[in-house]
């Protein structure tokens, strides 16, 4: 063999091992981004689970705000048929998110409820799930960002090209709602 053939076989197996490597790069952040959002789905599903106990004890304690009430059980009910991770469902999670504030709202004027041992209780796993799953956005987005970068990113943007990977989308919160509904949990 001449050297000019061990050369670009040399660099042939270079840029194929390059390759490979930057291919598992993009999957262990791809798989990243994955994991990130199935812990925001684990909160989101304790947070589900929780509803209908805190829209029965509200109901048990006052007859009001039927509406609120209803909506927020047909809110649940299109969150759990909506297809996890998808655009639709992160937008229903945050309109429960703003409803949920708007619950807490209404039971301000509501001594009685306030005062109910077994609506504190909720409100404090509640408040705990949401703080937690703050923390999980916050892990998420960093996730996705990681990812994104890594995709516009030379030279791994060529291999995520050919394999058609494409960005995601940061988890944004009204962040007006956000930090309502983190006042009122924080009684």
């Amino acid at each position: 063999m001449t050297f000019a053939a061990i050369l670009i076989a040399a660099t042939a197996i270079v840029l194929i091992i390059a390759a490979i490597m930057i291919n598992n790069a993009l999957v262990r952040r791809k798989n990243k981004v994955h994991e990130a959002f199935s812990s925001i789905d684990v909160y989101f599903e304790k947070r589900s689970d929780l509803i209908p106990q805190l829209v029965s004890t509200v109901k048990q304690q006052s007859k009001y705000e039927a509406e609120t009430l209803q909506s927020i059980t047909k809110l649940r009910s299109s969150i759990i048929d909506s297809e996890k991770g998808s655009e639709q469902q992160i937008g229903l999670q945050q309109q429960m998110t703003q409803m949920l504030g708007k619950l807490q709202l209404t039971a301000e004027d509501y001594p009685e409820l306030r005062a109910n041992e077994a609506y504190l209780k909720l409100q404090s796993e509640l408040s705990k799930i949401e703080t937690d799953l703050s923390a999980a956005r916050r892990f998420y987005n960093s996730a996705v960002n990681a990812y994104n970068n890594a995709l516009e990113e030379f030279p791994s943007n060529l291999i995520a090209g050919l394999k058609g990977y494409k960005s995601k989308t940061f988890f944004k919160t009204d962040k007006k709602a956000d930090l309502d509904i983190k006042a009122l949990f924080n009684d």
